[in-house]
């Protein structure tokens, strides 16, 4: 059975950082490529970043030259480093494999003074 479990969210001031993290087991992780989704109160799940089965990355325009995605292979982890925090990135953050077929439970970020 296919598990994704994502931590690493919380509460930050504007300006600052987090690191969110998404376990995952029952699943080849090397050969997935993975995504990172985001979906803020009353709006459209929203694509954030992906990373390839190679180490490649693509992020949104939205959070291009503030976030980045990575993976540890060896930990079956993928990593999404939220630099620069915005109020507009307050969002349940979701991981997915990059067939589609699973998605995380999801961790609230909240980016407030």
């Amino acid at each position: 059975q296919v598990q994704l479990v994502e931590s690493g969210g919380g509460l930050v001031q504007p300006g600052g950082s987090l690191r969110l993290s998404c376990a995952a087991s029952g699943i080849i992780f090397s050969a997935n490529a993975m995504d990172w989704y985001r979906q803020a109160p009353g709006k459209e799940r929203e694509w954030v970043a992906t990373i390839g089965r190679s180490g490649w990355t693509t992020v949104g325009d939205s959070v291009k030259g503030r976030f980045t995605v990575s993976r540890e292979n060896a930990k079956n982890t993928v990593y999404l480093q939220m630099n620069n925090l915005k109020p507009e990135d307050t969002a349940v953050y979701y991981c997915r494999t990059g067939n589609g077929h699973c998605w995380g439970q999801g961790t609230q970020v909240t980016v407030s003074s």
